[in-house]
């Protein structure tokens, strides 16, 4: 099993400091809000621009759309395998993967740090559609915002796992699979917003 943070610890309440520098260790925090906010604007603009300076059919866009949505699921469950839960078997690996994920391992009910801050959000936004429009030319307009949404909605659904109470509805199933992920077995249960690709590449939590 990678090692991810301290999973012994007992109660994984509290925050850790990443920064000696106060406006460092201000600024790699934020409130869930504003990340997700930004993204949706981006989104919003993207998607006018796409139907009022292009002539590409809604039909095709809303295709693109969709398809921008899925893509992000995967990239999603790719980079919290792959990234997130990389082997850190050299001092700059590990200090990496601390810094992005290990330290929500040990501290998952951290408010305040369950998404990147707003400067790595929009570096992200800006490098997404340069390099979506760079593949798609302006099919990027519509792929864009159905990202944009995915990941706005991957935002969403991380927040309300760790911060409230399951529903007891069809969307428990996100609370105990991301349960397991932080407090079993974090080989398993990738997939935060969607456990899709946890079932196409056998990451499901082992039933007991």
């Amino acid at each position: 099993m990678k090692k991810i943070g301290r999973l012994d610890r007992p109660d994984n309440f509290g925050s850790a400091t990443l920064f000696s520098n106060p406006v460092l260790e201000r600024i790699s925090r934020t409130h869930i809000s504003i990340p997700i906010s930004l993204f949706l604007a981006i989104a919003s603009v993207s998607l006018y621009y796409g139907l009022v300076a292009t002539s590409i059919p809604i039909g095709l866009g809303l295709g693109f759309f969709l398809f921008g949505t899925l893509t992000f699921t995967f990239v999603e469950y790719m980079m919290h395998k792959y990234f997130f839960h990389m082997e850190p078997d050299t001092p700059l690996k590990d200090k990496l993967q601390y810094n992005v994920h290990g330290v929500h391992h040990d501290y998952p009910k951290d408010k305040d740090r369950l998404a990147m801050p707003p400067f790595v959000s929009a570096a992200y936004a800006a490098i997404l559609y340069l390099l979506f429009s760079l593949l798609m030319g302006d099919f990027a307009l519509y792929f864009l915002p159905g990202f944009l949404l995915g990941y706005a909605g991957y935002l969403g659904v991380h927040y309300v796992v760790h911060v409230y109470n399951p529903p007891k509805n069809f969307l428990k199933v996100l609370w105990v699979n991301h349960a397991i992920h932080h407090y079993k077995d974090p080989d398993a249960a990738f997939g935060v917003s969607s456990p899709l690709w946890d079932y196409f590449f056998g990451t499901l939590p082992k039933k007991e």
